[in-house]
């Protein structure tokens, strides 16, 4: 009985340690799904000047790096669990202030001494967070309850 209970208790250990990887793999697509959801509902909210700001915006797989300049400053690499949306490159560094809009201001460099009167806020990120979180928080449960279940059926990879 204590060898099949040490038996039995091996098994479940490696079927757990094996489970988070299986699962990351068949969650990826889902994650991808909905980082480009989000990035498309946020190229459709943001405001089209010379169309800069939208061509900006970019998903980042998981393990792939953000492009220089994206938001939170310089490159980051996504870790095998996250899919990144991005907004800004090295020619368009101004999304954050599209997205809060900025106070009145005295100008610097070429204009200095003048006033800058500001800009009003045009948020196009958070909202698209907002409308396509319930729809991407099911996808990705979704997503982990199937790899689970996968994961359950194959003995957490032990043939």
């Amino acid at each position: 009985m204590a060898k099949d209970l040490k038996a039995q208790s091996k098994r479940l250990a490696a079927r757990l340690e094996a489970i988070p990887s299986e699962i990351v793999a068949e969650i990826k697509p889902a994650l991808i799904a909905s980082a480009n959801d989000l990035a498309n509902v946020a190229k459709a909210l943001a405001p089209e000047d010379s169309g800069d700001l939208i061509a900006s915006i970019e998903v980042t797989p998981p393990g792939g790096v953000t492009p220089a300049y994206a938001q939170g400053g310089g490159r980051r690499q996504a870790t095998e669990n996250q899919a990144l949306v991005t907004v800004g490159n090295p020619d368009q560094r101004h999304g954050h202030l599209v997205e809060f809009g900025t106070d009145p201001h005295k100008n610097g460099g070429q204009f200095e001494g003048t006033d800058h009167p500001g800009t009003e806020a045009q948020p196009f990120l958070l909202p698209a967070i907002r409308l396509t979180q319930d729809r991407n928080k099911r996808r990705i449960g979704r997503a982990i309850g199937k790899a689970v279940r996968s994961a359950a059926k194959s003995g957490g990879g032990d043939a």
